[in-house]
């Protein structure tokens, strides 16, 4: 995910030295001021996506003026999701760099957990009325296997099918096109590969470039409609391996490749290749069909960079089907990000404070409506300013009745990366999609220390 006044950017960095180093030059210390709470947050690669900076600027200012003599401090890091979660890491390990407040993935919170850089918030929120209002599944995500909390949800988010109808149309394909299966989808690209050349007619995030936008938006999309919990097993609490539902999403996205139905491989592997698909390739009718997520609607905005009014009669949703059709029919991942506390900073009181700031209903609606989110305050959803603020808004929150949430347990980064590398493989070419399972399923194994188990 999605995936933002501001500060100077964050350099790149080619060592963990380097990137501790740039940070405290920016800012990312905590420092000994205990009237400053700093704020590391995730900046969008397109310098002309601000929906973010916007947002905190505004909760800035109230939060500074409701509390007369305290500051706020934002510090961005601005890096494709991959490298933003190392460099978040490489922060939260020395007090000098760690930040009172950070952005944490739902994906890598538990990683983090363990590896002992926040801190649980259960006490602050056992005196915070407004939790109540967080629906369970939301709360779920940011918890650990302690039982302890260690991260308030800011949104959720779902994933379906964007097409243009423009090219939908000179394909001679429905503008109320809802696929049943894996075959329906493939087969519609293949008619706007040959009725519409000069367009890409299918996108799957694919590779390593992308991160986790290859695992959930692309791998888990197809791999949660082969059958049931086709990564993790909850029964004897392993990793699966040796499925077969594994090896057919393998399949799916080498034939998107293989076929030229993809883009070409050059721009799939491009780190950047998202901002480019919500900026250009949709916006100018050059992309057919688009899986993706819920949160493309913030880059359309009024000022958001990438002004599109029209998107709502130009693109249409149809949810991704499950591989044949069986039940529930269809298939959605949700995952969402989480603001917390790491445990090494100095001004943790404050941080929770700016949480609290962050999370009033009317701020919390202002946020999902400006970010394309999906409400987890029950008072938020059943709010119909919500419901109508954004087209788009009723079909996303709808998927959630057949979502599913990544097994987001402390080995899940590296099962994640092992997922990219195979997809990246296989779209490549370098490996055949048996290879390319048998590999990841070594990963796996290695990544779990053995904790797997043959589906």
């Amino acid at each position: 995910m999605p995936v933002r006044p501001t500060t100077t950017p964050l350099l790149l960095a080619a060592s963990a030295l380097l990137a501790a180093g740039t940070l405290t030059a920016c800012g990312g210390g905590s420092g000994d001021d205990p009237d400053t709470v700093k704020i590391s947050f995730k900046q969008s690669t397109d310098n002309q996506i601000r929906v973010m900076d916007t947002y905190l600027a505004d909760i800035k200012k109230q939060f500074e003026q409701e509390n007369p003599g305290k500051k706020v401090k934002l510090v961005p890091i601005k890096a494709p999701d991959s490298e933003y979660y190392t460099k978040l890491q490489q922060m939260l390990r020395s007090p000098k760099t760690a930040p009172d407040l950070v952005y944490e993935d739902t994906f890598l919170i538990n990683s983090d957990i363990t590896s002992g850089y926040l801190k649980p918030l259960d006490g602050y929120l056992a005196k915070w009325q407004d939790w109540n209002q967080f629906i369970g599944t939301a709360k779920t995500a940011a918890k650990a296997a302690d039982g302890k909390t260690y991260g308030v949800p800011d949104g959720t988010d779902t994933r379906g099918l964007w097409f243009s109808k423009a090219i939908f149309k000179k394909a001679g394909l429905p503008a109320d096109w809802q696929p049943k299966t894996w075959d329906d989808v493939l087969d519609a690209a293949r008619t706007v590969k040959k009725k519409v050349p000069g367009v890409t007619p299918l996108n799957v995030y694919t590779g390593k470039p992308a991160g986790e936008a290859a695992t959930m938006q692309g791998f888990q999309m197809l791999a949660y409609g082969t059958g049931k919990d086709p990564l993790y097993d909850p029964g004897s609490k392993k990793w699966v391996t040796g499925s077969q539902g594994f090896k057919d999403s393998l399949k799916f996205v080498e034939t998107v490749y293989k076929d030229k139905l993809g883009p070409d491989v050059s721009d799939a592997l491009d780190p950047n290749f998202a901002t480019r698909v919500r900026g250009e390739l949709l916006p100018e009718d050059k992309l057919a069909i688009n899986l993706d997520g819920s949160w493309l609607p913030q880059d359309w905005g009024k000022g958001a960079g990438h002004e599109w009014p029209e998107w709502s009669k130009k693109l249409g949703l149809a949810a991704m089907p499950t591989q044949h059709g069986q039940a529930p029919g269809k298939v959605s991942m949700s995952g969402g990000w989480t603001w917390a506390i790491p445990s090494k900073a100095d001004n943790p009181d404050l941080a929770f404070k700016f949480i609290e700031t962050m999370q009033t209903k009317a701020n919390a609606k202002k946020w999902y409506i400006a970010n394309s989110g999906i409400a987890v305050r029950k008072d938020v959803a059943a709010d119909p300013t919500y419901v109508k603020a954004q087209p788009g808004i009723k079909f996303f929150t709808d998927l959630v009745a057949s979502t599913y949430y990544r097994p987001a347990y402390p080995e899940y980064p590296k099962v994640s990366t092992a997922i990219q590398e195979a997809m990246e493989s296989v779209t490549t070419g370098d490996k055949s999609v048996d290879d390319a399972a048998s590999g990841y399923d070594e990963e796996v194994d290695s990544a779990t220390d053995g904790k797997v188990t043959d589906k």
